[in-house]
């Protein structure tokens, strides 16, 4: 071997080792980025190396790490896929080399203000998915080789997983961010009724599109309503919060829960086509006394009374919302709710395990509600039942109607209804 290809090998194995570098896995996503773009700019001789993510919402590709042309993340450029130098990398995915830039290759202002006179880019792909197009540019003319898109391919992978990890996070924090915006702060004190939740989001699977709310009516009666909506991350999260919402609006106009999920499954079929939700939804009558429920696609709650043991509130189970063509003929079950008797409504997060019948899930649950103050039912529930390692998101919501006060008894009668369908009571 000569000794010019022997420093060729060495220069080769002094590139790699310095993108497999060990000591890049102890940094965080930012500095791993960053550091990654220091070294290409070193080891290809460049004056530039930008990295920008694909946004699985908008479908663009963001500038978030630059070396050289730092002005492209201050000001969140963005371009989108197929459209100039960065955009043909991304729609082709594939290498692609300028060796003469003009302002016909590329659509970013500033890469001209910079001077930058050739480019190199290669898409960043993790499992065959798109995540984002690393490129270099140079402030001369250069013809970039097979050993430069060799290299930069390297680091593309490499920064790759760090990108895909990033991009996790972010969406993590976003969607639970929105959860929590969007679940109530604090429950209502609605008299009558002690009231406590949880929501709980699963590890593996991240954030959900699991729900509860609790309002009160002009009516005087309470509605309350737990749900699941198809999903996980931001978009689940999204359309949740639409939901929520529209179940509130309809909540005001339609005082049967059967007839306001109908309008709500119409509701998903025109606006959140594809999007699969299940819901109980109950209304609480002004005396405390009657709950008119519904579910849709939903399990059912159990009511626990005293001295009794804890069952399943025996309810018609319709279709869940959004499957199929929206039903006409939903059910509403009318329920009796002594003094102190606890109705616990759940998302399937909280008692489904891996290989085992949902019903022995329920049985767990049936097994560990006991009478006392809704809050501490919750934090029991929690510790006894919940899987500390469970994949899916949890929600819980423990509604317990208090002992009657002799100096202040009400009574209500249930507003006007048009049940559709069958009823049964439970």
């Amino acid at each position: 071997m000569s000794d010019a290809e022997l420093v060729t090998n060495e220069e080769r194995l002094r590139r790699i080792e310095a993108i497999t570098d060990a000591a890049l896995s102890a940094l965080n996503v930012a500095e791993l980025l960053d550091e990654l773009l220091e070294r290409v700019r070193d080891l290809l001789k460049v004056d530039t190396a930008t990295i920008l993510l694909l946004d699985g919402h908008t479908g663009e590709l963001v500038a978030t790490a630059a070396k050289g042309l730092e002005e492209e993340v201050r000001r969140g450029f963005r371009i989108r896929v197929g459209h100039g130098f960065a955009g043909r990398v991304a729609a082709t995915r594939q290498p692609v080399t300028i060796y003469d830039v003009t302002p016909a290759d590329v659509v970013n202002p500033i890469l001209l203000d910079a001077g930058v006179r050739a480019l190199l880019g290669v898409p960043m792909l993790a499992n065959g998915n798109l995540i984002g197009v690393l490129h270099v540019g140079a402030l001369s003319l250069r013809h970039f080789g097979p050993e430069d898109v060799h290299l930069l391919q390297l680091v593309a992978d490499r920064a790759s997983v760090a990108g895909q990890a990033r991009t996790q996070v972010l969406d993590r924090q976003a969607a639970l961010a929105l959860q929590r915006s969007l679940l109530p702060s604090r429950l209502p004190d609605i008299p009558g009724l002690d009231l406590a939740a949880r929501y709980l989001p699963g590890h593996d699977l991240g954030i959900g599109g699991d729900w509860y709310d609790v309002f009160t009516l002009p009516s005087g009666w309470t509605g309350a309503v737990i749900g699941d909506v198809s999903g996980h991350g931001l978009p689940s999260a999204v359309v949740m919060g639409r939901i929520r919402s529209a179940l509130r609006a309809y909540a005001l106009d339609l005082d049967d829960p059967a007839q306001a999920l109908t309008s709500l499954d119409r509701k998903i079929h025109h606006f959140e086509a594809g999007t699969l939700t299940t819901a109980v939804y109950a209304l609480i009558s002004p005396d405390r006394a009657t709950v008119h429920l519904s579910s849709a696609g939903h399990l059912p709650p159990l009511l626990a009374v005293p001295g009794q043991p804890t069952r399943l509130v025996n309810l018609t189970v319709d279709r869940p919302l959004g499957v199929g063509r929206p039903p006409t003929n939903r059910h509403t079950t009318v329920l009796h709710l002594p003094p102190t008797a606890t109705l616990v409504f759940y998302t399937d997060g909280l008692i489904e395990r891996r290989g085992e019948l949902i019903d022995t899930g329920i049985d767990r649950l049936a097994n560990v509600i006991q009478p006392g103050p809704a809050d501490a039912l919750c934090d029991h529930i929690i510790s006894a039942v919940a899987d500390e390692h469970a994949s899916d998101d949890i929600a819980l919501l423990v509604i317990r109607r208090r002992p009657p006060v002799a100096s202040c008894c009400r009574s209500g009668s249930p507003p006007a209804r048009n049940v559709s369908g069958g009823r049964r009571g439970a």
